[in-house]
């Protein structure tokens, strides 16, 4: 009898693993960065930025610790390139530019712990979602908190002025986090079961 894709075995069922697997996936989580991030030749202006995911799915996914300063440098390297073609400002290139290695060392770390949490069926969903909530609100305070307070940007930051902030820009961090998430656990349930399929039909009798 074949693996049920959805199982709900006791054992976590992250982080990939086979070597294949991870390759693949490392690959497709820069190409994702790279088509959603900035301006510039590759990018897919109609998707908003997938760098939360990213940092989420790579500390979920990705067995290497060296991940989380990779995609660092490479979303650092695609922020500055478009700056140099001129394709964005910099306003967002503050004294408080480096407060995004925190948020995603803490976007990492929230994919890193839901390893334990995950297992292949569809009652894992409710955890994910509290765990996208909480890493999200932590990634929040410290990428957003840090450009309000420190960037120079905004001449007398105030806690009050922070938090009126939060109800327009905080949901729309969250659900493209979530979306995204979302569809690539989606995707690796499909190919998993698809995988299954397949074995299923070479191991029966002709």
């Amino acid at each position: 009898m074949s693996a049920n894709p959805l199982s709900t075995g006791s054992e976590p069922a992250l982080p990939l693993a086979s070597a294949r697997a991870q390759i693949l996936t490392g690959i497709a989580l820069a190409l994702l960065m790279i088509a959603t991030r900035g301006q510039h030749f590759a990018s897919v202006d109609a998707l908003p930025s997938a760098s939360w995911a990213v940092f989420f799915l790579a500390g979920a996914l990705l067995r290497p610790m060296w991940a989380l300063p990779a995609f660092f440098v490479l979303s650092s390297l695609l922020d500055f390139g478009s700056l140099a073609n001129g394709t964005i400002t910099d306003w967002c290139l503050s004294p408080a530019y480096w407060a995004l290695a925190f948020a995603y060392a803490a976007l990492w770390l929230g994919g890193h712990a839901y390893r334990r949490l995950h297992r292949d069926s569809v009652g894992t969903v409710p955890r994910l979602a509290l765990t996208l909530v909480v890493t999200a609100s932590v990634a929040y305070l410290l990428s957003k908190g840090g450009f309000y307070f420190f960037s120079g940007r905004y001449p007398e930051p105030t806690l009050d002025g922070f938090l009126a902030r939060i109800p327009h820009y905080y949901p729309r961090a969250l659900g493209t986090l979530a979306g995204y998430a979302g569809v690539a656990f989606l995707v690796r349930a499909c190919l998993r079961w698809l995988a299954a399929r397949v074995a299923s039909r070479q191991g029966s009798p002709a």
